[in-house]
């Protein structure tokens, strides 16, 4: 500390070193968040592909049986 103070030296030291673990772990926790949000929405394509796909094939259902009634 650059003046002196009431307080004990090794709370200061510990704290010291909590703040800079705390800004060593920042950047690998910033990845694993951005991982973690790019992992959600690549599932939230491929749930909303599967359900497009679903109604899709339920949609040709539906043709193929109004079609097949005007051929009976």
């Amino acid at each position: 500390m650059a003046f002196p103070t009431s307080v004990n030296s090794q709370i200061t030291d510990s704290v010291s070193q909590v703040n800079t673990k705390v800004l060593g772990d920042a950047p690998a926790m910033a990845m694993g968040n951005l991982f973690q949000a790019t992992a959600q929405a690549i599932a939230n394509a491929a749930h909303n592909a599967a359900n497009a796909q679903q109604q899709t094939n339920i949609l040709a259902e539906a043709a193929t049986t109004a079609c097949v009634k005007y051929l009976i």
